[in-house]
């Protein structure tokens, strides 16, 4: 990272607020926590925020996922990815279509076979994919693209998606500026 991890010592913080930050993780901080720290009032909000788009959203566990899995991979988000693709596959996802995203990231970033699909992948995983992708690297979505999610999802469900795959650009952008790293 490149900063030092934050420490109580270094930067003391409210105890209520590093309590619901580890209660939130499951007892442990992990090396983006420790980047957050280092600013009370972004580290509360960030908690607040981002717990409800990973746990309360009710659309798709599994194709909010996918969403963010592709925005880690076209940013190069690799921490973003190392938590994410594992949360993808509880979610009900396979491999086989984290080894397709993989591929049709790859073709995304070098401007090839942009629309290819997948065998591994239904349509509406590949919709997902394209508006994640759209989102991330054009930032305009096309009519098109957004048509054909019209076509799967209802108005809360689009709106939803469309948070966390914005949120989580956000975070890879963080992440990737700061140098955050996975966990060993």
């Amino acid at each position: 990272m490149r900063i030092p991890d934050w420490t109580p010592t270094a930067k003391p913080q409210p105890d209520d607020l590093v309590q619901a930050i580890l209660k939130r993780r499951g007892g442990e901080l992990i090396n983006l926590d420790k980047a957050l720290l280092w600013s009370e009032p972004l580290a509360r909000g960030w908690n607040v925020y981002l717990k409800a788009v990973r746990t309360d959203l009710p659309t798709s566990w599994k194709l909010r996922e996918l969403g963010i899995c592709t925005v880690a991979l076209l940013t190069g988000a690799a921490y973003e990815y190392h938590h994410h693709a594992p949360d993808f596959l509880k979610a009900g996802g396979t491999q086989a279509e984290l080894d397709a995203l993989q591929v049709v990231c790859l073709n995304y970033k070098s401007n090839t076979a942009v629309a290819q699909s997948n065998r591994a992948l239904a349509a509406i995983e590949s919709i997902v994919i394209q508006y994640a992708a759209q989102m991330t690297l054009d930032v305009k979505v096309t009519d098109a693209v957004f048509a054909q999610l019209k076509q799967h999802f209802d108005t809360t469900q689009i709106v939803e998606l469309t948070a966390a795959i914005a949120t989580y650009n956000m975070v890879a952008r963080f992440l990737v500026a700061m140098g955050v790293s996975p966990e060993v």
